[in-house]
């Protein structure tokens, strides 16, 4: 039988001092996906189903190019703090570790491909 207090008990069990960052990013990539996703559905809508080099005309000047990387940009990270969130609360040990590195890397991978793909397109 321990004798110790109740503080010395919860202490290092405690915050990580990291959830009010977190939370801001995502309410600050909300508001800001409110913005781009409509911006996005109307410039790339009227695109749909174009020839191709209609399209890249198009893509090639700045705003459309511009809303189409924010969109992405900000759409995956937003994806990767959400998930990031759902392994935190719901996995432990290993298994947390790995589907953070997976997921993280999934995001990252995912934005730099769309970035690469519109910048083939825009250049």
């Amino acid at each position: 039988m321990a004798y110790m207090t109740d503080r010395k008990r919860a202490q290092g069990l405690g915050s990580a001092k990291e959830g009010t960052h977190h939370f801001w990013s995502m309410q600050i990539s909300s508001v800001a996906l409110v913005v781009l996703v409509p911006l996005f559905v109307f410039t790339f809508g009227p695109m749909l189903g174009e020839p191709h080099a209609e399209v890249v005309a198009y893509f090639a000047r700045p705003f459309p190019a511009i809303v189409a990387a924010l969109t992405l940009t900000v759409g995956f990270m937003h994806f990767k703090n959400g998930v990031q969130v759902l392994i935190e609360d719901y996995s432990d040990g290993f298994t947390r570790k790995a589907l953070l590195v997976a997921t993280i890397c999934l995001s990252y991978a995912a934005a730099a491909t769309g970035l690469f793909a519109l910048a083939r397109i825009a250049l």
